[in-house]
């Protein structure tokens, strides 16, 4: 019984917030019909945010699943899934890949596989012992750290951004808000 609404919950919850996402494309699509122009940034920064709250499920859904099945059994299939499914949005779209693409990427541009692993796992095992707004608070975190570090130094090919007394502002901002969460 205790599964069932588990699954309920999960299901309604991830119902909420397709319609919430599907409401958000409708309303950029309205706007562009009437001749309101939504920048290229914006659209990317709301493109984030979906993949933000969608996160947020994922996570919840890995942790879930890695209390039924355990931790790397769950960051396998959840793997697995996710393979499934590119590869069906892939071939569907009938997209060729040569051999010549992939050797002109350099090798270390492929261990986004690995930190996808990486990432699944550590969500997975962080989320049941802090709860999801405080793990999801420290991910981010970790990923404005890093993504400034990146973007300051311009690492990995990406524009130079150097790092503003703005940004570590807002960095210091977002690590009260993570200290806050974590307390009863």
């Amino acid at each position: 019984m205790g599964g069932q609404c588990l699954k309920c919950n999960l299901v309604c919850g991830w119902y909420k917030i397709s319609r919430i996402y599907f409401k958000a494309l409708e309303k950029i699509f309205e706007d562009l019909k009437r001749g309101v122009f939504v920048t290229e940034k914006l659209l990317a920064l709301i493109i984030a945010a979906v993949a933000g709250m969608l996160m947020a499920f994922q996570g919840s859904l890995n942790a879930a699943l890695s209390k039924v099945i355990g931790l790397l059994e769950t960051t396998f299939f959840v793997h697995l899934v996710g393979l499934g499914t590119v590869g069906i949005v892939l071939f569907s779209l009938s997209t060729k890949i040569s051999t010549a693409q992939l050797t002109r990427s350099p090798w270390y541009t492929y261990l986004g596989g690995v930190l996808g692993v990486l990432i699944i796992y550590a969500v997975a095992r962080s989320i049941p012992k802090v709860g999801v707004a405080p793990a999801t608070t420290a991910i981010i975190l970790g990923q404005v750290l890093t993504a400034s570090f990146i973007d300051h130094l311009g690492l990995l090919g990406m524009e130079r951004l150097p790092f503003t007394w703005y940004r570590v502002a807002g960095t210091l901002l977002l690590a009260g808000g993570a200290w806050l969460l974590l307390k009863k």
